[in-house]
């Protein structure tokens, strides 16, 4: 690869993290055109190449405002029986809910524990390679060891923070954030989403553990499962 070639792909991604992050762009994915010039140089644009030869390449934008609002998380089906013995594990491990620990795998991952962010989060609960280092994660695509430092992750910061807001909030955009915002929720809208989306969910996963506790209740799990 030529270093023009990589130039023009090292401004694509990162052109492609700044559109990604933006609430102007309200499609769920973005339309990116893909030429290659007679010498062999790779340009990326937002803009249709006249009368040249090119692809089409469609960019998911997660933070992107429509995608997140396109998801209903009161009715979005709960995925059940997955990981199940390695949650419970962790969860009384760390004295937390299984439904919480249900709740952030859902919000991070949708329990994939191949999920890898842009940002480098790695598993099921989307750890960071200092988070992995710091609770002796050395493969966090291994589900035991992924949700078993998420969730030691998961009751540090419950311990250090008063409430579910901020915790989740920690979880989500840092400490360092909470605390320069006074340890109230950041004003980032992923943020805010994020902990309204893990506590709606948080709910639904309760429900269905105390359903499924008592005989004489069909188990909730709202639309359907999965």
């Amino acid at each position: 690869m030529t270093m023009l070639c990589r130039f023009s792909f090292y401004f694509f991604v990162a052109a492609v993290f700044l559109f990604s992050v933006s609430d102007t762009f309200a499609a769920k994915n973005l339309k990116v055109y893909k030429h290659v010039d007679k010498d062999g140089i790779i340009h990326y644009s937002s803009k249709k190449p006249a009368g040249k030869s090119y692809s089409i390449m469609n960019v998911r934008c997660p933070e992107c405002s429509a995608w997140r609002n396109a998801v209903n998380w009161q009715t979005t089906p709960l995925i059940l029986g997955k990981f199940t013995q390695e949650i419970y594990t962790a969860a009384e491990k760390h004295d937390l809910n299984p439904a919480l620990l249900k709740a952030v795998i859902h919000a991070e991952s949708a329990f994939k524990p191949q999920a890898v962010s842009s940002a480098g989060a790695q598993g099921l609960m989307q750890l960071m390679p200092l988070t992995q280092k710091t609770y002796q994660v050395t493969n966090p695509y291994n589900p035991a060891q992924n949700i078993n430092g998420g969730a030691a992750y998961l009751r540090h910061l419950k311990n250090t923070y008063s409430t579910m807001d901020v915790y989740l909030a920690a979880y989500n955009s840092g400490e360092t954030a909470v605390e320069r915002y006074g340890r109230t929720i950041p004003p980032f809208p992923e943020t805010q989403e994020y902990v309204r989306r893990v506590k709606i969910l948080y709910a639904r996963y309760q429900r269905n553990l105390s359903a499924a506790n008592n005989p004489n209740t069909q188990p909730y799990i709202g639309a359907s499962s999965r």
